[in-house]
């Protein structure tokens, strides 16, 4: 929808720019510190645990006669070296997803800025349809973005992975149709920005036909979106679900199920069987679940603020932290996003610790888990970009009683989200 005849300064659209740099120096300061400072000093620590452990192996195993004591020192030795190992990991990964979400933002935010602020003040136009919501082009131009990527996704993959190994040479050629696909999402994205930053709250188009008749049409197609989504979640449901109850899972075996009696145990793992046992694998999960209620929560207070034209600041520091309407709203959604972010960083370091542990992509359980859990993932991080926006608009033009239409319908998107990952954790992780 754009907000076509409105006039934006490029002042404007420059703080974008620097918004998108303030983001990048923060990702890298925390790689910087994550990633690379306490990462390695975790490294160190782990490799000296390796390599104690298989000094002691050796020693044992040119010993003969290994007595069940230095068996379990042996053992002891091997946990604290896995331990070790999964720590490691937890600070590496964080850093560098810390450190892509960062550069993807500030790519999205800062490159939408340039463009528009690289545009004519003229192209802002003059019409009498000011502040208005018309039909827009950039969703499908952005539709065809996610179309040509997808088509080179495959290649893209191959070439990434040559990229990172020594012994390969990547073809770059391979990456032009994905990369094709991403600079037009970008130009669509910043284009959709540009249309609707100015829109203040008039001029929305309200559908005609049954069932939707006297509803805005940007709602009633969210949820139609919503209903398609909720059947491709259904499909990942019924495939998990007919696995657990049909196969002889590792948890059907230890609970004595009459048909997996004979079964020996570890023939079919399942993620929950990795994470459900102990209180540490099971906490990013446990996390997630709460960053993401809670961040169901701080949009709906920023919602409520914006359409509160009554609103006064509180007393003590929340007032000091929110002095007006524009800045509480703003923060809400800052609130929002980093909840958000911690989701995603949380994620990828559970993921890194299943991989670590034997747990990938390459079982049926395994794709099931990951291509269910990484949709999720997906639309979260969507979501994510989406807000990025949003705290853009708050802190510029702003959001009111009248233009809060933007938060209430991304809002309705961020809690299907959230219910499909409250329906996600206790199925995958706990059953």
């Amino acid at each position: 929808m754009s907000g076509h005849g409105s006039h934006v300064e490029n002042g404007i659209w420059m703080r974008a720019v620097m918004m998108g740099g303030i983001i990048l120096t923060i990702g890298v300061l925390l790689f910087a510190t994550l990633g690379i400072a306490l990462a390695d000093g975790k490294h160190d620590t782990w490799k000296q645990l390796e390599d104690d452990y298989h000094h002691e192996e050796e020693v044992l195993a040119a010993q003969g006669n290994i007595t069940e004591a230095q068996a379990k020192h042996l053992d002891h030795m091997h946990h604290e070296e896995i331990d070790a190992h999964l720590s490691y990991l937890t600070y590496r990964v964080a850093g560098i997803t810390i450190l892509l979400m960062s550069i993807t933002y500030a790519a999205f935010i800062g490159i939408g800025g340039f463009l528009n602020a690289s545009k004519p003040q003229a192209d802002h136009g003059d019409g009498h349809d000011e502040h208005e919501h018309h039909g827009s082009s950039s969703p499908i131009v952005f539709a065809f973005g996610i179309m040509l990527f997808l088509i080179g996704f495959p290649d893209f993959v191959v070439a990434c992975k040559a990229m990172l190994s020594s012994d390969v040479t990547a073809d770059l050629s391979m990456l032009a149709v994905s990369m094709a696909g991403l600079v037009t999402i970008v130009i669509a994205v910043s284009n959709w920005w540009f249309e609707d930053l100015p829109f203040v709250g008039h001029g929305e188009q309200i559908a005609t036909s049954y069932p939707f008749e006297g509803e805005h049409i940007r709602k009633a197609g969210l949820w139609v979106f919503i209903m398609s989504e909720i059947m491709v979640f259904a499909t990942f449901f019924s495939s998990y679900l007919r696995m657990r109850t049909e196969w002889c899972t590792d948890w059907a075996i230890r609970d004595g199920v009459e048909a997996c009696k004979d079964v020996p145990e570890g023939t079919v793992v399942t993620a929950s069987d990795l994470l459900r046992y102990d209180v540490a694998t099971l906490m990013p999960g446990a996390i997630n679940t709460f960053a993401l209620i809670i961040s169901s929560y701080t949009i709906v207070l920023a919602l409520k603020t914006a359409k509160n034209a009554n609103w006064k600041p509180s007393s003590g520091f929340m007032g000091k932290l929110m002095p007006t309407r524009q800045a509480a709203v703003r923060n809400y959604l800052i609130a929002t996003l980093a909840l958000g972010s911690l989701f995603i960083v949380l994620k990828l370091v559970e993921w890194s610790h299943l991989v670590a542990e034997g747990f990938d992509i390459g079982t049926v359980q395994g794709s099931i888990f990951y291509i269910a859990t990484g949709a999720h993932g997906l639309h979260v991080f969507i979501g994510l970009l989406v807000m990025l926006y949003l705290v853009f608009k708050a802190d510029t033009v702003g959001f009111d009683e009248d233009n809060a239409q933007g938060i209430e319908y991304f809002g309705l998107y961020w809690h299907f989200v959230d219910l499909a990952w409250v329906v996600i954790f206790p199925a995958f992780y706990l059953y």
